[in-house]
């Protein structure tokens, strides 16, 4: 996260931009135009932008729009901008996906604050993302709660998360903890059963499996 891409027209601006994001411990990508910006975006993404709004070719705005409808990480976008952040103008950046302005001349300062503030809602994003892609499951039942907290069978929180149907078997474990005394209870001979599932050594991760 400590990596910045600044788009910037003006190179002098750019200059200016990119030695204030260096100073305050971050790494800098740069683009002098919004279509530049989107293909470094594309090639080394950044998960904070500080862009240019005013831009040939590509706007700092529509810049924005592209990168919030391609998948992937969240983007903390932050737009500078010469002119006086009116309602409408905020209203207009809001919509496209801008989370922060800045304005031109840049204040150091200020930019070290957005720069902080951004770092921190990206922490806190990724946590959220990784809390999110834990199962909550019961360890008695095995029954899983669903994002409205009501509990039910793991076969329909898969299904209705991945779209994929469960198939049922046994596993070896099972087999001989379960089945085997049932077919000896009935005197059926358990080494009898060609169906029976075997156990397979699973390697550990990152190991070879053995010849």
């Amino acid at each position: 996260m400590k990596k910045v891409l600044a788009v910037e027209d003006d190179p002098v601006a750019l200059t200016v931009l990119e030695n204030s994001i260096r100073s305050l411990g971050y790494d800098v990508v740069s683009a002098r135009d919004g279509e530049a910006g989107w293909t470094l975006q594309r090639e080394r993404a950044s998960r904070i932008v500080v862009s240019d709004w005013t831009m040939p070719r590509l706007n700092g705005l529509d810049l924005c729009r592209r990168i919030r409808s391609h998948p992937g990480d969240y983007v903390y976008f932050i737009l500078l901008t010469n002119v006086q952040a009116t309602n409408e103008n905020r209203d207009r950046a809001m919509e496209a996906g801008v989370d922060d302005f800045l304005s031109k001349p840049i204040d150091l300062q200020d930019l070290g604050t957005r720069l902080r503030v951004a770092t921190r809602i990206l922490q806190y994003t990724t946590r959220i993302e990784k809390l999110e892609s834990l199962i909550p499951i019961c360890s008695y039942c095995k029954n899983v709660r669903n994002d409205q907290s009501y509990w039910q069978r793991i076969e329909s929180y898969l299904a209705e998360k991945t779209g994929a149907d469960c198939s049922h078997s046994i596993c070896p474990d099972c087999y001989e903890k379960f089945i085997v005394p049932q077919l000896k209870a009935f005197g059926i001979d358990p080494a009898g059963i060609s169906s029976a599932p075997k156990a397979v050594r699973v390697p550990p991760p990152g190991t070879a499996e053995p010849r």
